[in-house]
């Protein structure tokens, strides 16, 4: 006990500089709220202002001309994918790969005909557990490339803007689903871009500069997985390597438990059909929606970060 007291108190003017350095961060760099744009700048201009300082903002006129905006209802969805078989992740709550007790939990993956999953959207059909296209791994080209036409394969200013243009390596993924489907808190090592196209997206970001106050804790991973009587079970891989992730939920954070949490300073935005949402890489995010939300993403890195993406979870 005399040793444990005596570290903590050797810990303390760590945390209490750490706790220093969030703050400066947040005054230095960021504001309160995500910053909006009217109107795109130049590449060089964006990547000055909101890449090379690593700041999000919501860009309102970035896809304006994309057909999709007017033409993806859920009724010209199922015409033109009628009954072609996509990818859907099945969970019991709505939480994809999150922690669930003491594993970190992927969804069952099934393919299942798109028409069936729209009944499901739709409430024609009402089924145990949440269902959500948001499969990564470009989804958009890989399982639906009949709607490829409907938005830009690429985002040319964006890729100016990286200095990816010569050779461009990003995933283009389709995001579709319940509003009960939630994106667990984790950060990605690549740029985002969130195109949504109807609905809303309704994110909760931290800086990287909060990452000493956000856990993380190695856990075994496992996959759900329906029975025929509507239950899920959790099937654990012991062959696989634990997996880092973050086990606090931070819309309701256990701060008896992580109380280094309080420390953090979340902000939160709201993503409508039109807008596009700028996240750059190392920023945490977790994601909710509104029921039935339409959106593309791009996800744009170097070659290696897109075959990590392919390989492993982020955390």
């Amino acid at each position: 006990m005399a040793e444990t007291g005596a570290e903590e108190e050797a810990l303390r003017p760590v945390r209490r500089c750490l706790a220093g350095f969030a703050t400066e961060a947040r005054e230095l760099c960021f504001t309160e709220s995500v910053p909006y744009l009217n109107s795109l700048s130049s590449p060089l201009e964006f990547f000055r202002e909101w890449v090379c300082p690593n700041k999000p903002c919501i860009i309102q006129n970035a896809i304006s001309h994309w057909p999709a905006l007017k033409k993806w209802t859920l009724a010209y969805l199922r015409d033109i994918m009628k009954s072609k078989l996509v990818s859907v992740a099945v969970t019991p709550n709505g939480y994809a790969d999150a922690v669930y007790q003491e594993w970190f939990v992927m969804p069952e993956e099934r393919h299942m005909p798109f028409s069936a999953f729209l009944d499901i959207v739709e409430k024609k059909v009402t089924l145990p557990g949440v269902f959500y296209v948001q499969k990564q791994c470009s989804n958009l080209t890989g399982e639906f490339p009949e709607l490829v036409d409907d938005v830009e394969p690429e985002i040319p200013w964006m890729s100016e803007a990286l200095g990816t243009s010569l050779n461009p390596n990003f995933l283009l993924n389709f995001w579709l689903g319940e509003s009960t489907a939630v994106t667990s808190l984790h950060k990605d090592h690549y740029e985002n871009l969130y195109c949504v196209i109807s609905g809303e997206k309704h994110f909760l970001l931290h800086p990287p500069s909060d990452r000493p106050f956000i856990p993380y804790e190695m856990y075994p991973p496992a996959t759900y997985h329906m029975l025929e009587d509507g239950s899920f079970e959790v099937l654990i891989d012991k062959t696989a390597e634990k997996v880092p992730w973050i086990p606090l939920d931070p819309l309701n954070p256990d701060l008896e438990r992580y109380p280094d949490y309080a420390w953090a300073k979340p902000l939160q935005c709201t993503v409508k059909a039109g807008e596009m949402l700028y996240l750059p890489s190392l920023w945490f995010h977790h994601v909710r929606q509104s029921h039935g939300c339409i959106s593309v993403t791009f996800e744009i890195g170097t070659a290696l970060s897109v075959s990590v993406t392919k390989s492993k979870p982020e955390h």
